[in-house]
């Protein structure tokens, strides 16, 4: 019943964002994956919003659940830690859902987690969910990146508007539970506008992952091949 209510939800979405009006961030898509991208910008300094992070039972979307309840939700900011779901006891025993296993986390910075999520665990794909923040002068830019790719038995034209609205969805309650986002957004400005602190920072998180990556990556001077 828990299956059937989230691929129902996902569906839902799916057709929601299909709309003229829906502001879709699908930044890439092929055959055989897609890439969703959101950005918020938030009062809160990056230790806040590090601190909120780790605690998704207060901003990711009960409607995004398998038991139907956000308090169910723990995560475990440490490399190999898990963003995971209690299943409430039916009568059978309590059970649980990993979501996704963290993979990077570098306090008030970065955390990247790997997992297939809601009905794309079921398939034979991966998924990595990486979200970044970079202070401004005003609080903290974010950032969400989920890349997903392999085989599915969705068609990636009708699963990847719904995916993006989910993430969409959860940057937006994790804004919330900061205090709101803050306008305006990158984007906003008229042509020849110069870009504000904010959006200048929320344009180098790009630059910031890549950094990140670039250091992980390079080898250490004590490695040997």
């Amino acid at each position: 019943m828990a299956i059937f209510r989230y691929m129902t939800r996902f569906a839902v979405l799916g057709a929601l964002v299909s709309a003229p009006t829906a502001q879709a961030k699908i930044i890439d898509q092929s055959e055989i994956g897609f890439t969703v991208a959101h950005t918020a910008q938030v009062a809160a300094p990056p230790a806040e919003v590090w601190k909120m992070l780790r605690m998704p039972q207060s901003w990711w979307s009960k409607e995004h659940s398998w038991s139907g309840d956000a308090a169910n939700f723990w995560l475990d900011s440490q490399a190999g830690g898990c963003f995971c779901e209690k299943l409430p006891d039916a009568g059978a025993g309590l059970g649980s859902v990993q979501h996704a296993r963290i993979v990077f986390a570098k306090p008030n910075e970065l955390l990247r987690l790997s997992g297939a999520l809601g009905p794309l665990q079921g398939e034979a794909v991966s998924g990595t969910l990486t979200i970044q923040i970079k202070e401004t002068p005003t609080g903290s830019a974010l950032r969400f990146d989920y890349v997903v790719g392999g085989y599915m038995r969705f068609k990636v034209a009708d699963i990847a508007p719904a995916v993006d609205a989910v993430i969409g969805e959860q940057i937006k309650g994790l804004a919330a539970a900061l205090g709101g986002a803050l306008s305006p957004a990158l984007g906003d400005k008229t042509a020849g506008e110069a870009d504000t602190p904010a959006q200048e920072a929320e344009g180098d998180l790009d630059a910031a992952v890549a950094e990140l990556d670039e250091k992980d990556a390079a080898p250490r001077p004590d490695e040997r091949l």
